[in-house]
């Protein structure tokens, strides 16, 4: 007999931790499904330092030797993995696994079809590292579990799920179908913000190289030609604003023509880096999830994508038969949002004394009196994963015409904006001029 040190998760999502004496990795497995657990993490404990080396010396990449390696232990970790697969690798690889599982196709001949013809690198290695590991005995879940950073909570959750209720397809399809409804509204999201953010930057660009190159220039010019008369108060406002950004901004250096950060780029990268450092303290993080709810204009939107989301993630996870209590820590580790994550952590705590989602719901602020009612007829009626996904596709066709409006909004503000400050400048440029010929028909007149 063995001793196999486990995690696993209980019926009320709560993670339990302890040590098992039995035969095999397997019956490990089995003994803490019948106690009613959903296991996270099963290996075998430490043995002997003799024992070890002699298990360890069964040469990595040999026939037999290999296998007994991989089926005594899941907890295989592979360094730098994870970091190079893009939320649109991986939902594509999770449609082709979903439509080849529902074809009929065992899932190891699956994943060793997918590991071929992936061109992601990181993927690939991924994917034949869950061949490697389902190949000596790990279920499906427990090989995702291996990856963290590549398969987060909520896909190695519903896959154990449907592993557990012999639904491992429709599971799959599922969870392809809610990673690409979620990646089609961030690219929405970010191709309606593209155009605008482009076009304030190369304006930007534009200006700074007036203000700091042009400008300067006519200062002299305008000096010679009016002489001790003065520009006039407008001209020598912008005069000023231009000799603020290039001393402040930048600094031209003589001789060669080096472009040094001024104090207020400085000041801006210092802020920007104490910002990101503020953001990840626990009150930092809180307050600015906050605020962002807060914005104008931009604030509704991500309002909008944070109660589509945790809707679709609840329904999801509970359609696929993950329990209410582990559903719902899981949305809260997914919600992108501390104030969304701490109404959830209520929901959780009313639903484990037994009450209903729907007051913690209300209470916390987040979620309009419309979510609230129709979660609360599903709770009603029994339909509450249909009523969730429902909602989840209301506030996804909400976003859409949130981010159209403010893009179709933003595009005006922006022309009538660089139409004001391009105007000013030159006006500004052209005040001196129209001076100087006041001036010259005034002593025409003079010598007449």
């Amino acid at each position: 007999m063995a001793k196999f040190n486990y995690v696993a998760m209980d019926s009320r999502g709560k993670e339990t931790k302890g040590v098992l004496e039995v035969g095999t990795q397997a019956e490990a497995i089995n003994r803490l499904k019948e106690m009613g657990m959903f296991p996270t993490k099963v290996m075998e404990a430490d043995k002997p330092k003799d024992k070890k080396t002699t298990k360890g010396s069964s040469a990595p990449g040999g026939g037999g030797g290999g296998g007994k390696k991989k089926a005594g232990s899941i907890n295989i970790r592979i360094p730098g993995m994870g970091s190079g697969v893009k939320t649109k690798t991986l939902t594509t690889f999770t449609r082709q696994l979903a439509t080849l599982v529902d074809a009929g196709l065992p899932l190891m001949r699956g994943l060793r079809v997918l590991s071929k013809q992936e061109r992601n690198p990181t993927l690939k290695r991924v994917v034949e590292d869950l061949a490697v590991s389902i190949e000596g005995g790990s279920t499906f879940s427990e090989a995702l579990a291996q990856h963290p950073k590549v398969f987060n909570k909520l896909f190695i959750n519903m896959v154990r799920a449907g592993e557990l209720g012999g639904v491992l397809e429709v599971v799959l399809n599922r969870l392809s179908e809610f990673m690409e409804k979620a990646e089609k509204i961030k690219g929405k999201v970010v191709a309606a913000m593209f155009y605008p953010s482009a076009v304030m930057v190369v304006a930007g660009g534009i200006l700074v190289l007036l203000m700091v190159v042009v400008v300067p220039k006519f200062k002299q010019i305008f000096a010679d030609m009016l002489g001790s008369e003065g520009l006039p108060g407008f001209t020598e406002f912008v005069l000023k604003i231009s000799d603020t950004i290039k001393t402040q901004t930048v600094i031209l250096t003589d001789g060669p023509p080096y472009v040094l950060p001024g104090p207020v780029v400085i000041g801006v990268v210092v802020f920007l880096i104490a910002f990101r450092l503020a953001v990840r303290t626990k009150k930092g993080r809180w307050l600015w999830d906050k605020v962002k709810l807060h914005l104008p204009a931009i604030g509704p939107v991500i309002s909008k994508v944070a109660i589509a989301r945790f809707c679709r993630t609840l329904g999801t996870l509970v359609s696929s038969g993950v329990p209410i209590l582990q559903a719902l820590n899981i949305v809260k580790e997914t919600a992108g949002n501390v104030i969304v994550a701490n109404a959830v952590q209520e929901v959780h705590e009313s639903v484990k004394e037994g009450e209903t989602i729907t007051a913690p719901l209300e209470k916390s602020g987040v979620f309009p009196p419309m979510v609230i009612s129709m979660v609360d007829v599903g709770e009603q009626t029994g339909a509450l994963p249909e009523m969730l996904l429902k909602i989840a596709d209301n506030y996804d066709d909400e976003v859409d015409n949130a981010v159209a409006a403010m893009t179709s909004l933003l595009e005006p503000i922006m022309i009538v904006f660089l139409a004001i400050i391009v105007g000013s400048i030159v006006i500004a440029l052209f005040l001196p001029l129209i001076t100087l010929i006041d001036k010259l028909g005034g002593n025409d007149e003079g010598e007449k």
